[in-house]
């Protein structure tokens, strides 16, 4: 009797668990990118399946970008897979895998964020490329990257290129409880604001100086009055720094600047905003200029009609997999999932194995979760 697909990852968790486990057990730190190109290597051997092509953007500041991709039927557009290979934990401070069966859980630095969601993904392909085959089903564009964790500043450019055209695109970061989809993501952006004044003696030439500590204080006041809690829009300005000793009007000073919001429209507005708040602050203390520099980061995942059908989609799969499928709140950090979202393609995200504790030394998945998520995955391709 020949197996299906979901049939055929029935008894494939000990690999699954297996394959994490070398993945986690070697570090890949954004910055370390020795050890992310080592990573791409194993990815490479995982994904190394009859129908799947593989090419490879290499960069100077991360680890290698790695695209699959398997044509499938040629009238079809193609679904876009996500995921990344980095993590947040420098070598030596967070390293190893671990696992406990009584428990259930197996612990270790990227091990839900997202080198498990990445295990998923292969496991699907695997279990489809060894029954019916890649080329039967739709096409298909894998992207992992390698810079996730500090944004994608190279990456995103990597999947605007490949996935342009998709008519969906999967995302399997960090599953979260009950297996809740993120359809929504907050935008984020990052400001420099620098204040230039002129320096003087505060004793001797007190009212020659200019001081550029009270223009960014200023501009702080102004910008923290732009935060609108009802429209999902925050400022936080969480370093400050500036001047040379207490008895010299300073000439320089420095703010960093988060920013969060919910849809793109706020945040363009919210830039200009912050704009204006530093022209502002200028002119409230003679002599002093404020720039600012940076932007928006990532644009926001924001729900569509389009994305909302592709939950009641792939949803389906999930609970025919055992899975829960309901939407999840509002998530306050940015993905890959903006990109493609910003690109028009419908998109939904939190699709990895189901755990908890990314981005802390608690980090953990849920081993039971493993199977049905490749299997969910596995349905909704062999029905897209």
């Amino acid at each position: 009797m020949t197996l299906n697909a979901v049939d055929w990852l029935g008894n494939k968790e000990d690999a699954m668990l297996a394959d994490i486990g070398r993945l986690v057990k070697q570090n890949s730190f954004t910055e370390n990118v020795d050890g992310g190109n080592k990573v791409g290597d194993m990815l490479r051997e995982i994904f190394q399946l009859p129908g799947l092509a593989s090419k490879t953007f290499g960069s100077e500041r991360f680890a290698d970008h790695l695209v699959f991709s398997s044509p499938g039927d040629t009238s079809l557009a193609p679904i876009a897979l996500i995921g990344h290979l980095d993590t947040v934990f420098p070598p030596g401070e967070f390293e190893g895998f671990a696992k406990d069966k009584d428990e259930g859980l197996a612990y270790g630095p990227g091990v839900l964020d997202m080198k498990g969601g990445l295990i998923v993904i292969a496991y699907a392909l695997k279990a489809l490329a060894g029954t019916r085959g890649l080329p039967s089903i739709c096409p298909l564009k894998l992207v992992i990257v390698g810079d996730e964790e500090v944004g994608s500043p190279e990456g995103r450019r990597v999947i605007e290129r490949e996935c342009k055209g998709a008519r969906a695109a999967l995302v399997f970061e960090a599953g979260r409880k009950e297996d809740k989809i993120v359809t929504r993501r907050r935008g984020t952006g990052g400001i420099v604001v620098t204040a230039h004044g002129k320096a003087s003696h505060a004793g001797n030439a007190h009212k020659e100086g200019a001081n550029a500590i009270w223009a960014l204080a200023r501009f702080v006041d102004l910008a923290q009055g732009l935060t609108r809690y009802e429209r999902g829009v925050t400022v936080n300005v969480g370093k400050v720094t500036g001047g040379q000793g207490k008895n010299t009007v300073p000439d320089r000073a420095e703010a960093l600047v988060d920013i969060r919001f919910d849809t793109r429209a706020d945040g363009e507005s919210l830039v200009m905003a912050l704009r204006n708040a530093a022209a502002e602050a200028s002119a409230r203390v003679p002599g002093t200029s404020v720039d600012i520099g940076g932007g928006i980061a990532r644009l926001p995942l924001e729900r569509t009609e389009a994305s909302e059908g592709l939950v009641l989609e792939y949803g389906a799969c999930a609970r025919a997999s055992g899975l829960g499928a309901d939407e999840a709140a509002l998530v306050g950090g940015g993905s890959d999932a903006c990109t493609t979202g910003a690109m028009g393609i419908p998109s939904i995200d939190g699709l990895g194995p189901r755990g908890s504790g990314f981005h802390t030394k608690d980090e953990q998945i849920e081993i039971a979760s493993l199977v049905p998520k490749a299997q969910a995955l596995a349905r909704f391709l062999e029905r897209a």
